[in-house]
């Protein structure tokens, strides 16, 4: 094994020192970067890095990439990024699908907040299920009190249980993020919320964005 310096200048630029930051995450094909995977594969020192922008997360804050190791992350936050990934894969994600380049959130932050990647997921799905309850309830409100109740916009939870409900796949062509990564999904209101559909189970269906765009505001 050959040893190799790399030299600790502190006049090298701060544009370079962030373009080689992220050419080192395009080279990983990663959106975070540790400090080790940096200096294994980075130009210059880490060291050099932290002395010039105090932290190695303002560091990666400023080449826009993912902090690996957030704090105060709030929980619906973590849940939407387990939302995001189960959307992408068409299934429940495994604790290792965290480190995908999809997911914004490292392991750490789920151990912090719930000691174990499975209370994470029971915690997600126990949250996700009270969705249903509330629908429930809503559903035995008169028309006009239930026009009043829902918003627009399906909350979270209402959008996981939907496209759970939908097999995370278009209703219309069948197209789905874990067939196809290029594939948007959407949550479109079957009767348009402009003309009285509420947000509800029932009003609402899975369409990638090809089909969602060629309904328009079409019951």
């Amino acid at each position: 094994m050959n040893f190799e310096f790399k030299p600790l200048n502190k006049n090298i630029d701060e544009a370079d020192l962030i373009n080689d930051i992220k050419s080192v995450a395009i080279l990983l094909n990663k959106s975070k970067l540790t400090l080790k995977e940096y200096d294994e594969n980075g130009k210059f020192n880490s060291s050099t890095i932290i002395r010039r922008f105090k932290t190695w997360n303002l560091a990666i804050e400023k080449a826009e990439l993912q902090k690996s190791n957030q704090l105060n992350i709030s929980r619906e936050d973590l849940f939407k990024n387990i939302l995001n990934i189960w959307e992408h894969l068409g299934r429940q994600l495994r604790r290792a699908e965290l480190e995908l380049p999809i997911s914004k959130y490292s392991q750490s932050p789920y151990n912090r907040e719930f000691k174990s990647w499975n209370n994470a997921l029971q915690s997600f799905v126990d949250w996700a299920n009270q969705e249903e309850i509330e629908i429930l309830e809503n559903s035995t409100l008169t028309s006009s009190t239930l026009k009043k109740s829902t918003g627009r916009d399906p909350s979270l939870r209402l959008r996981f249980k939907v496209m759970k409900r939908d097999n995370f796949s278009c209703v219309q062509c069948g197209s789905s993020p874990a067939k196809d990564n290029t594939v948007e999904l959407h949550i479109d209101h079957i009767n348009p919320w402009s003309l009285g559909g509420q947000t509800t189970m029932e009003n609402l269906q899975t369409l990638c964005l090809k089909c969602n765009l060629g309904k328009g505001n079409l019951t």
